[in-house]
């Protein structure tokens, strides 16, 4: 070992560049995902299971057999006729029909309202929906929800007449039926 004073340590002279740290060789791992996964779909189904869905809104309405014919007096008859076009009238009895404005369908609850409060017509009227098989869905499901809140109001203000015979509020008579329009009516109304 003769020839320039070179230790074994590394004490001595090194290349031009490099460094005396040893490179850290890295290690590779890998992470197994699948109880994360099974995680992922226990909560998944936990949480599914305790939400409460939303329910769907359902209008209930009992329809009498069409076999069934009922007699009634012009006088007691509201009308709504709902047009393929999307027009909506309303009549009472034989009257002329007056056309709604599509802007102001909450008018339908008001006159539903205040046909059926009326002392002659108290707890008697026949409210009838009159639609054509064309007419939009929507609307038509607009029309029944203004008769619904009319008998909301109609029901409230009965509430506070005493029925003399039992000492009780007056329970309310509904009427109301559906029905297609007639061929009669679609001439009724086509120049309106």
């Amino acid at each position: 070992m003769s020839g320039g004073g070179e230790s074994l340590g590394g004490g001595g002279k090194t290349k031009r560049g490099s460094s005396k740290r040893k490179t850290k060789k890295r290690v590779g791992f890998r992470i197994d995902m699948t109880p994360l996964v099974d995680i992922t779909f226990l909560l998944l189904t936990f949480f599914m299971f305790t939400t409460t869905m939303a329910a769907p809104q359902v209008m209930e309405m009992s329809v009498p057999p069409e076999t069934e014919e009922v007699e009634v007096a012009e006088s007691q008859l509201l009308q709504f006729y709902v047009r393929d076009d999307g027009a909506v009238f309303f009549a009472m009895g034989k009257d002329e029909p007056e056309r709604i404005d599509p802007k102001k369908l909450t008018q339908i609850s008001d006159i539903s309202a205040r046909e059926n409060l009326k002392e002659e017509h108290f707890n008697k009227l026949i409210v009838a929906l009159y639609s054509s098989g064309d007419a939009p869905y929507g609307l038509v499901v607009t029309v029944l929800d203004q008769l619904n809140v009319a008998e909301g109001i109609i029901v409230d203000k009965m509430k506070k007449d005493i029925d003399p015979e039992t000492g009780k509020p007056v329970e309310r008579q509904r009427r109301f039926t559906i029905a297609p329009l007639l061929p009669e009516d679609v001439e009724r109304l086509k120049g309106l």
